[in-house]
């Protein structure tokens, strides 16, 4: 039989608050659904309702930016307390033109404005900053999903990031725990023998941007369950997503 994966959208969850236990609510609405994780399930879980369980909104409001901010966001038309924060959150600016303002964040990704967003977030100007440690999010999440169901599912925290040359954004993986992250193919034999140099696969990712088929940005569905990527899942939690996917500056062409 053919490798197979279900995708199973978890919904029902409420209203996620500084504090709440995320793998106890995740676990309620899988038995709710009828889907309770098994040790070789994976249960991705949206950014957003992880940042806001850890306090990670802001109130526009509060912040006062500093007059770099203020001359960036001139220059770009943006709200220059939201340029605060991006500053704030970022090691350093990668591109600023064109109204768009591309950083690397203090945990190293390479995003447009720190990840910060106002999306599904309740309030007026409150928006959500990238979790500190959405590894360390993840191994938590794992943890309270098999004290609260008795099992071990992987668990990937996956946001939304636009993508140099194409068109669209996908779902990617910025924290996993649980999961070969990059399943590396490379010294292994192809079809036909031939030896592969460069092959390395970004499961974490590719579950990622899977599981956001079922999670409509405006369906209030902030995780999903898949099943059949067991082959992937491990028991020790592993590295995370950002010691196996992030790619080395030395290695970069573009930066």
């Amino acid at each position: 039989m053919s490798p197979q994966l279900e995708i199973l959208a978890l919904a029902g969850l409420p209203e996620v608050g500084p504090g709440d236990r995320l793998g106890e609510l995740l676990a309620a609405a899988a038995r709710e659904a009828d889907a309770e994780p098994g040790d070789t399930d994976v249960v991705v879980v949206s950014q957003k309702i992880v940042s806001k369980a850890e306090d990670r909104t802001r109130a526009l409001a509060a912040v006062k930016p500093g007059e770099r901010a203020v001359a960036l966001a001139a220059e770009l038309d943006k709200d220059p307390r939201l340029v605060e924060l991006v500053l704030a959150e970022s090691r350093r600016i990668v591109r600023a033109a064109a109204g768009v303002l591309i950083v690397e964040t203090r945990g190293g990704w390479i995003c447009a404005n720190a990840g910060i967003d106002a999306s599904n977030v309740s309030g007026e100007d409150i928006v959500a900053l990238l979790p500190e440690d959405a590894d360390a999010s993840a191994r938590r999440i794992r943890a309270e999903l098999a004290t609260a169901s008795g099992s071990r599912p992987a668990v990937v925290v996956a946001d939304s990031f636009g993508r140099p040359w194409r068109l669209g954004q996908v779902d990617v993986a910025i924290g996993c725990a649980g999961l070969a992250a990059l399943d590396d193919w490379r010294g292994r034999a192809d079809l036909h023998g031939r030896k592969l140099a460069a092959t390395a696969v970004a499961v974490a990712d590719q579950l990622a941007a899977a599981a956001d088929l079922v999670r409509d940005k405006a369906s209030a569905v902030p995780a999903a369950l898949i099943r059949g990527a067991g082959r992937w899942r491990t028991d020790a939690d592993g590295p995370g997503a950002a010691a196996a996917l992030q790619r080395a500056s030395r290695e970069d062409l573009f930066r």
